[in-house]
């Protein structure tokens, strides 16, 4: 087996660039491995094609979309206060490598499989809290002193991980433990085939890729990392839960007796409540009248389909009215602050359709909360008269 040697880096800080040219020159590697997968070393090299809009738009990922966005613009935003580049580091081992013509091992999983089981390994919770913490951290104009080269110390990091994993176990999993093992298995394969191995990786995976080398029966069949997850589909479970609460409510109504006027009336809020929620959170988001429109006039019908949502008709609507081009993903990448991100046309259109989504969902859980204080009846008198008038009913029917 051959020599290896790990290089725990910081992915925003100067030092770490330092560390990473004074360890080539030192260890003198065969192969250098990095923290890369193929998909992120051709966005580095600005080797990859960005993908059409057109397929972007189609996929309904709104809320990964943003959370994907808002991660790498908070690293930019660490980087640019420290100023380093986020990946420099990275960037420095592919020059060195290139400069002494060394081979360039990407050893790193495949980020769009870690982000969906990342994404899949979360409860519903989780994404809500999540969700709330990067809005926090997008708005906030304080300015707070970062130590960048803190980061890189073990017990800063064992700190942060002891504190991730208490707000999600199940997605430290996926985004730290599986990638710890995932590395550890591409460096065992690398160290049976060169002899100086040199690996730059982030500070947060040294301990576990080490644990893991030490002892290699530990890690996973590589077939358990690399597979994509499909977890509960929270969306079409609510979905078909609002559905059949909102036909127990109008079944209710209708057999109670209490006359056509009520049953008209609690559409109407149905309709109402879900609109103004939505128009007013696309216009929140910046959304065009128009689409605030749309929003308005979907969202009461999407609010009882557990397969569709409103954000996916104001799309068409604003991305008409913005026009986004592929360049708006490098300047997605390249806004300083969330005011010059959200003024990208793309940005712009899936912040709309994602927040069109929230409008609705609010109006929903207000709905069956206020719904009966706002007839003026007794939830308990009208769902038990009602429902036993329409059990009734059925039982005349059968045979």
């Amino acid at each position: 087996m051959g020599e290896l040697r790990i290089v725990g880096t910081a992915h925003v800080s100067r030092k770490s660039v330092e560390e990473v040219r004074a360890a080539m020159e030192e260890f003198r590697p065969d192969v250098v491995a990095v923290e890369l997968d193929p998909a992120r070393f051709a966005v580095l090299k600005q080797q990859e094609e960005p993908p059409a809009i057109a397929d972007v738009l189609k996929s309904h990922q709104f809320t990964e979309l943003l959370v994907q966005w808002t991660l790498a613009h908070l690293q930019r935003r660490i980087g640019m206060e420290v100023g380093v580049e986020p990946g420099a580091e990275i960037k420095a081992a592919i020059q060195e490598a290139e400069a002494r013509h060394l081979p360039l091992a990407l050893v790193d999983r495949d980020i769009r499989v870690t982000l969906n089981r990342f994404w899949h390994s979360l409860s519903l919770l989780e994404k809500l809290k999540m969700g709330y913490a990067l809005a926090v951290s997008l708005v906030s104009t304080e300015t707070q002193e970062i130590d960048v080269e803190e980061l890189t110390r073990q017990d800063v990091i064992s700190l942060a991980l002891q504190e991730f994993r208490k707000f999600s176990p199940r997605g430290a999993q996926a985004l730290i433990d599986e990638r710890d093992a995932y590395l550890a298995l591409q460096l065992l394969a690398l160290t049976g085939r060169h002899e100086r191995v040199l690996a730059i990786v982030g500070a947060g995976h040294v301990e576990g890729i080490r644990k893991h080398l030490a002892a290699p029966e530990t890690i996973p069949p590589p077939e358990s990392l690399t597979g994509t997850k499909k977890g509960l589909p929270y969306g079409t479970i609510l979905g078909v839960m609002v559905l059949g609460l909102f036909a127990l409510l109008v079944t209710a109504i209708a057999f109670s007796g209490v006359g056509i006027d009520l049953l008209v009336r609690a559409f109407v809020y149905w309709v109402v409540i879900h609109g103004v929620l939505a128009a007013g959170c696309a216009l929140l988001a910046g959304g065009h009248p128009l689409s605030a429109l749309t929003a308005f006039a979907v969202s009461w019908m999407t609010a009882l389909h557990p397969l569709i949502a409103a954000g996916w008709f104001t799309v068409p609507v604003e991305a008409r009215i913005r026009k986004p081009t592929v360049a708006d993903f490098r300047r997605i990448m390249e806004s300083e602050t969330f005011t010059e991100m959200r003024e990208v046309p793309l940005f712009r259109v899936i912040l709309v359709a994602a927040l069109t989504n929230v409008g609705s969902m609010l109006g929903t859980f207000l709905y069956f909360v206020f719904i009966f204080p706002a007839l003026g009846i007794d939830p308990g008198v009208l769902l038990s008269t009602g429902l036993g008038n329409a059990w009734g009913w059925m039982q005349t029917l059968l045979p």
